[in-house]
């Protein structure tokens, strides 16, 4: 009988942090080379069409490393990190049968390295991604450098935050990863500029960090794979949030309005908008679905993912039912370390009434 995953699950490792166990791969070298599957269950957020797209970006991302060469003598002892990645969310995943990673080895050159996997469930494509690697140094010593500062009171606000333990975690959603508890946590910060009516000129944050501490500090590959898998938390969201629409829907089969918390994010829309007359007609999320994901890793050196970073959104256009997400990350030392780019299906419920149909 099919399961969530080909071969049974070992038990989690205790030397290893949560999203390690969460992203561990298992590769099927008897059925062929650079293949690949879930060792663990996926998680499917309640609520969503699919498991949650993080995850497949992050172990098509750990999949892609596994092809890359080691140093060695053969290639002059080069490095190759990742640089990009270009992802397409094709269908839903399904978190009760295995995914299979079929990694394809593009390109091997001497400053970049070119791989492409598919994520396939029942023999069809769910997921695709076309990643780059560039190799450390190739540049030169010389480089044309810039990049987007962070605000210089943000990390005296996490100080402040992480006293007053004011933290927005994912405890709650069971099946996210080991034990119960979710592989990484969160501190929300306020909307910035919540009251413009320009909508472009607002900015989700929030502080995102592994659960615990990542045991391969000497190499960045898990480092990167967390921060793939962190990306995509609330990510096309954003538009929903900075139009201050309702995501999550109201019991109205009883005497007083019961939130469904589906997920950590139903209690931070209801504190933004706990001032708001919710006798008023407001307009709500019919659908809401990533379509695409991209990643620019600016500093993989520089990106530790067991200790804060700042996660910063916000929604050029949204329009004809999508919406586009820049996200910006920094670490804490404010170097920028990553910036993303998502566009999604946002659709809002059009609640007909029969009249109008006629």
């Amino acid at each position: 009988m099919s399961g969530p995953t080909l071969i049974r699950a070992p038990p989690p490792d205790p030397a290893k942090s949560l999203i390690e166990n969460v992203l561990e791969l298992t590769p099927l070298t008897s059925v062929a080379p650079d293949i690949f599957t879930n060792t663990r269950e996926l998680w499917h957020p309640p609520g969503a069409r699919g498991v949650y797209g993080g995850a497949v970006i992050a172990q098509c991302l750990s999949a892609a490393q596994q092809s890359i060469p080691p140093p060695s003598p053969s290639n002059g002892h080069a490095v190759f990190l990742i640089h990009s990645m270009h992802c397409y969310f094709v269908l839903a995943g399904d978190s009760t049968i295995p995914i299979v990673y079929y990694v394809e080895r593009v390109r091997d050159g001497k400053s970049f390295i070119t791989r492409t996997v598919q994520a396939r469930q029942k023999g069809k494509c769910i997921f695709t991604t076309t990643l780059s690697f560039v190799r450390e140094g190739s540049a030169g010593k010389a480089t044309v450098d810039h990049g987007w500062t962070m605000s210089e009171d943000t990390v005296a606000k996490l100080d402040a935050a992480l006293k007053e333990q004011d933290a927005v975690t994912d405890t709650d959603a069971e099946a996210l990863g080991v034990q119960g508890f979710g592989p990484f946590e969160s501190i929300r910060l306020p909307i910035e500029n919540n009251t413009s009516p320009d909508i472009q000129t607002k900015k989700t944050r929030q502080w995102i960090k592994a659960r615990g501490r990542i045991s391969s500090t000497d190499e960045p590959q898990v480092h990167l794979a967390a921060l793939a898998y962190m990306s995509d938390s609330y990510f096309i969201g954003t538009v929903a949030r900075v139009h201050n629409l309702w995501r999550f829907s109201f019991s109205k089969n009883r005497g007083e309005k019961a939130r469904i918390y589906k997920d950590p994010m139903a209690r931070m829309e209801e504190e933004e908008n706990s001032d708001a007359d919710q006798e008023r007609p407001r307009a709500s999320i019919g659908m809401m679905v990533s379509l695409d994901h991209t990643i620019y890793f600016h500093r993989p050196r520089e990106i530790k993912a067991d200790e804060w970073m700042l996660s910063e959104n916000e929604s050029p256009w949204s329009g004809d039912g999508r919406g586009l997400v820049f996200q910006r990350i920094w670490n804490r030392d404010g170097v920028l370390v990553a910036t993303c780019v998502q566009e999604g299906l946002v659709r809002l419920a059009q609640n007909e009434s029969p009249e109008s149909k006629f």
